[in-house]
């Protein structure tokens, strides 16, 4: 065995562990469909990501309709392979500007059909939109969602009373928050270093066609040599693209890695030919599955601090980006809050 397979093999424990309790504290937290960004300040552009993790009772999930409230305007969704995508377009209850233009009417339902999305899988369905309310009083729009399966359905649809929290809720509809203060720096010009624009958001990043969401990584014990980097990446270009690694002055060096189970085992590889990344999908790498590998650690990252990394693409180039430090046992990234 070599050193650089002996030291994998010592991570695999602790880091299998740390998924198999990272999985069973967000079972119950995440087992609704949600959105991936949960904030938006009024008047902006926003891509919404609805986020399925599982079917109905162990059935396969064959449809996902989705309600736009009132406020949402210029919404397109973004078709998906295997599926049928049809919308159904209605009369706003009042005018909007957009881009210099009055308008009355637009997109108030979209329905992925036909699909086929297995039980112990995981899928996105998005749209884009633009946030034309301020939320009015709940400073928030909810996006009611019904799951079709083959024989029965999940109905997101359950929206809060005035003073209600949405975790009193079995079935609660998706849920955005409008917030004026939300940061949402515009992209001010590109890294002549490496050809990426500079970030779209403030924790987004982006390089040609692919965006790089939320990039966070976990606090580690003194001595620890390891550490795992976990983001989403979604490729809006038309042809596929690959993640290949990545550089950080913190490790030797970033790899990346698939961890799966195999004969009841955890068991985690390096994808030496890199991560696929599909045209107009999104991937997410999370504790327990893909994810980046900071090997040779040369310090100990601390809860609050930050990581400066660049991620290498085969097509789109190199991008840099910040990865926040979370909890040694963090589930997720860093503030983000789950229902």
């Amino acid at each position: 065995m070599t050193t650089h397979q002996a030291g994998c093999a010592r991570s695999l424990s602790a880091l299998a562990f740390g998924a198999l309790l990272s999985s069973a504290a967000i079972s119950s937290a995440e087992a609704h469909v949600s959105l991936a960004t949960r904030e938006a300040a009024p008047n902006s552009s926003y891509k919404a990501v609805l986020q399925v993790p599982h079917g109905c009772d162990g059935e396969a999930t064959t449809s996902i309709r989705v309600q736009i409230p009132e406020g949402v305007i210029a919404v397109k969704p973004m078709p998906k392979a295997g599926w049928t995508l049809t919308t159904t377009r209605g009369v706003y209850a009042k005018a909007y500007e957009n881009h210099g233009r009055t308008v009355n009417e637009g997109v108030k339902e979209i329905v992925w059909s036909g699909g086929n999305l297995a039980d112990d899988h995981f899928d996105e369905f998005i749209f884009s939109a633009t946030i034309a309310t301020d939320g009015d009083a709940a400073k928030a729009v909810y996006f009611p969602v019904v799951q079709q399966c083959a024989k029965s359905e999940a109905a997101w649809i359950e929206i809060p009373a005035a003073g209600q929290s949405t975790r009193e809720l079995k079935k609660p509809a998706p849920a955005l928050r409008i917030a004026a203060n939300t940061k949402l720096a515009q992209a001010g010009g590109h890294d002549h270093q490496h050809g990426a624009s500079t970030a779209a958001a403030a924790d987004s990043f982006k390089v040609g066609d692919i965006t790089v969401a939320s990039p966070w990584t976990r606090a580690t014990p003194g001595g620890a040599k390891v550490a795992g980097g976990y983001l989403k990446l979604t490729n809006s270009s038309a042809a596929a693209d690959k993640l290949v690694g990545g550089t950080t002055d913190i490790a030797g060096r970033v790899e990346v890695h698939e961890m799966s189970m195999s004969g009841g085992v955890m068991q985690m590889r390096p994808l030496n030919a890199g991560l696929e990344l599909k045209a107009g999908q999104s991937v997410e790498l999370k504790p327990g599955g893909y994810h980046l590998m900071f090997m040779d650690l040369k310090r100990q990252l601390k809860e609050g601090d930050t990581v400066k990394a660049t991620l290498q693409f085969e097509k789109a180039g190199k991008v840099d980006v910040t990865f926040k430090v979370g909890s040694v046992g963090g589930s997720s990234a860093p503030h983000e809050h789950k229902h």
